[in-house]
C-alpha cells in the first residue's frame, strides 16, 4: 500500500501581500528611475540614437511590469502558498502559474533560521530559511511567533531524526 502525504494547509501571512507590494514599489521606482536617467543621459550627452529608443521600450515594459508586480503578483502568491511541518517531513507548495510542491525530510534538515528586513519587522512577520545539503528553501512571510515556535519545532524534529 502506497502512503499518501496531505497537502499542505497552512497559509502566510495576509500581511505578506502588503510586504511584497512595498518591496515590489521599491524596486520599481529604482528601475524606472535608472531608465530616466539613462534617457536623460542619451539626450544631452548625444549618445546612439538607439540607446534612448531601447530605453523607452524597456520603460515601457518596467511600467506594464510593475502593474502585475503591484497588484496581482502579491495577492496570487499570498492564496497559493501553504506549508506544513511534522516530525517526518517539512511541506512546501505555492505558485499559480508555475507551481512548485517540496517536501523536505527531516533528515536531511542541516539548519533553520528566521530572517526579518525592515519592512517584514514593521508588520511583524519574518521568513524562515531550511537549509539542506543540497540547497535551501523559504517560508516567507508569517507571523514572527509563529516562525520562532516553527524555528524550533523543526529543529527539534530535525535533532530526534538525527540530521544535526
Amino acid at each position: 500500500m502506497i502512503e499518501t502525504i496531505p497537502e499542505p494547509q497552512r497559509q502566510i501571512s495576509p500581511y505578506a501581500i502588503q510586504v511584497w507590494r512595498i518591496s515590489s514599489i521599491i524596486s520599481h521606482i529604482v528601475t524606472i528611475i535608472i531608465f530616466v536617467a539613462i534617457i536623460f543621459m542619451q539626450q544631452h550627452f548625444d549618445w546612439y540614437g538607439w540607446i534612448g529608443h531601447a530605453s523607452y521600450v524597456l520603460l515601457a515594459i518596467t511600467a506594464l511590469h510593475s502593474i502585475y508586480g503591484i497588484f496581482y503578483y502579491p495577492a496570487l502568491m499570498q492564496r497559493t502558498w501553504r506549508y506544513e511541518v511534522d516530525a517526518e517531513h517539512i511541506h512546501l507548495k505555492h505558485g499559480a502559474l508555475e507551481k512548485t510542491h517540496t517536501i523536505i525530510p527531516m533528515t536531511k534538515v542541516q539548519y533553520v533560521n528566521t530572517n526579518q528586513g525592515v519592512i517584514l519587522r514593521k508588520y511583524g512577520l519574518a521568513t524562515i530559511t531550511i537549509g539542506t545539503t543540497a540547497s535551501s528553501h523559504e517560508i516567507p512571510a508569517i507571523l514572527e511567533e509563529e516562525a520562532e515556535m516553527l524555528r524550533s519545532q523543526i529543529a527539534i524534529f530535525a535533532k530526534v531524526t538525527g540530521s544535526e
